[in-house]
């Protein structure tokens, strides 16, 4: 896997961070740097963790499955792109609370990252040295999350959809091209 692909899904993988962090920075009105750095924190962590937790899963299992692996990541990635665009066409509202405690935070990290569990499994499936893999998905989080507090208070709700739909489409197309390097296609 290329930087410029890691950096894509990290970017695409962030995105049910941003939405959230958007709603959490729409919510607080004015915006501090202790908002910024709370959320960037929390969903960069769970961001970062959750494809570690799902590459350990699988790299235990991975020799036994080597040779439909591109076939499983490809599963994984459209599912989980398509739920991204599923859910931003059924117009699923993220929590609006303005709290930013442990209680609100935890589960929202939790929730936002679960996708990057099934990342993590399909980066052992193909071999992505995970280690630097998980740092720059972490970091990516972080900005993108940080930013996204900042920048709610003034672009609302408008680009939550549209940059779901297109994170979810570059998964999409991340997963056909792992598969078709898998069968030997490109």
């Amino acid at each position: 896997m290329t930087v410029w692909e890691l950096f894509i899904a990290a970017v695409c993988l962030s995105m049910d961070a941003f939405a959230v962090s958007v709603c959490k920075g729409l919510s607080i009105g004015k915006t501090k740097a202790k908002h910024c750095l709370t959320a960037g924190i929390y969903f960069g962590i769970f961001q970062a963790l959750m494809p570690l937790a799902g590459y350990l899963l699988a790299s235990t299992v991975a020799s036994r499955i080597s040779g439909c692996s591109h076939y499983i990541a490809f599963i994984l990635l459209a599912l989980i792109g398509a739920n991204m665009i599923r859910e931003a066409i059924k117009g699923d509202e993220e929590n609006r609370d303005s709290a930013m405690d442990f209680r609100t935070m935890l589960p929202l990290a939790v929730a936002t990252s679960i996708d990057a569990f099934a990342v993590g499994v399909s980066y052992a499936l193909i071999n992505v040295r995970i280690v630097p893999a998980v740092l720059f998905i972490g970091a990516t989080t972080f900005v993108i999350s940080a930013a996204g507090v900042s920048l709610g208070s003034f672009i609302g709700g408008k680009f939550r959809k549209t940059a779901a739909i297109v994170g979810g489409s570059v998964l999409i197309i991340l997963g056909i091209k792992i598969l078709l390097e898998g069968i030997g296609v490109i």
